[in-house]
């Protein structure tokens, strides 16, 4: 009887581990109505790089640093960008100064000029249409040689159609250039504002600014390396959101849903973090991979999300925490 003891002892040890490690990742409903999940903390993580191509200049932040929203993470050599900007607000002036031009029209000394030339090409009309009057009278009495006459009337002709071209040139002084002309001039300034701008902005991108708190998890590529736009150059985990990946088995899904109050304990910390669900997914899937029994690995389960409401730097990625969720009672947190 004495031998059969510490066997029986070992097997009602094994019975109870069994039953404990049954479900290590399933709810587990507790005598006061509460459901008990086991998870994962999961953080977001971003890739961080340039828009535009360049030679990085500077990088003042290595592994592991912490960094708040804004702050520069990395930099490019401006030079090129700042040569590129010079040049549009060079041609935004040039596009700018021409249309001033069309618009203001001709300047008064144009137009005196312009009226001048009428005068003098009047004048040199007058003279030439009396001295073809002679000759047509001298003719007629045969005083003079046909020849004579003909070319005093071609000079006449010739001093008409030039007082005519004055004239039409005076006009166009007064009225001062084409609509369509002011209109293009127009279109080509909105144009050199547009590369301005995109000047502008091919400079700004030439920065990498932390999108919001977090510590820089890796840094891809180092000052001095040639990156290409959209090519990571540092990896940022973010701070916030943070939330716990756990599962639960279609029984228990009519007992949650989302906004309702969570706690959160982790193994490294006695006070527990604040909680709520905030996602429960749609889809069922099979049980994680990382429980290998082959009694649970055909089982069904949905996945949901708690999110940390107050989280601080002791949640960090991949940490196993428990969950306990208290039905009926929601969290006043945003979901």
């Amino acid at each position: 009887m004495r031998r059969k003891f510490p066997l029986l002892l070992v097997l009602l040890t094994v019975l109870v581990a069994g039953i404990a490690y049954r479900r290590p990742w399933a709810g587990k409903p507790g005598l006061d109505g509460t459901l008990t999940l086991f998870g994962n903390v999961d953080i977001r993580k971003v890739d961080l790089g340039f828009r535009v191509t360049g030679r990085i200049a500077e990088m003042p932040f290595q592994e592991g640093a912490r960094v708040a929203a804004g702050d520069l993470l990395a930099r490019l050599d401006e030079i090129p960008y700042r040569i590129e900007l010079d040049l549009a607000l060079a041609q935004e002036a040039q596009a700018a100064a021409q249309l001033a031009k069309l618009e203001a029209g001709s300047r008064p000394p144009e137009i005196a000029q312009a009226e001048a030339l009428v005068r003098e090409r009047q004048v040199r009309a007058d003279n030439l249409d009396v001295e073809y009057g002679r000759l047509a009278a001298l003719l007629a009495e045969g005083a003079v040689a046909r020849q004579l006459a003909d070319d005093a009337r071609a000079n006449l002709a010739e001093a008409r159609a030039r007082l005519a071209t004055a004239r039409e040139g005076l006009k166009l002084a007064r009225e001062g250039f084409r609509g369509e002309d002011i209109a293009a001039a127009r279109a080509d300034l909105r144009a050199a504002q547009a590369r301005v701008a995109v000047a502008r902005n091919r400079l700004s991108d030439s920065e990498c600014r932390a999108p919001d708190g977090g510590v820089i998890l890796t840094r891809v590529e180092e000052p001095g390396a040639i990156v290409a736009a959209g090519q990571t150059v540092l990896t940022l985990a973010l701070d916030t959101p943070v939330w716990i990946r756990a599962y639960v088995e279609e029984p228990d899904l009519g007992r949650i849903r989302p906004g309702m109050a969570a706690e959160i304990q982790t193994d490294s910390r006695p006070e527990p973090y604040g909680g709520h669900i905030g996602y429960i997914s749609p889809e069922a899937e099979f049980t994680p991979k990382t429980v290998q029994t082959e009694e649970l690995r055909t089982k069904l389960v949905y996945q949901l999300r708690v999110i940390a409401d107050d989280p601080d730097h002791g949640l960090r990625q991949g940490m196993p925490v428990t969950v306990t969720i208290v039905p009926d009672e929601p969290s006043s947190r945003p979901q």
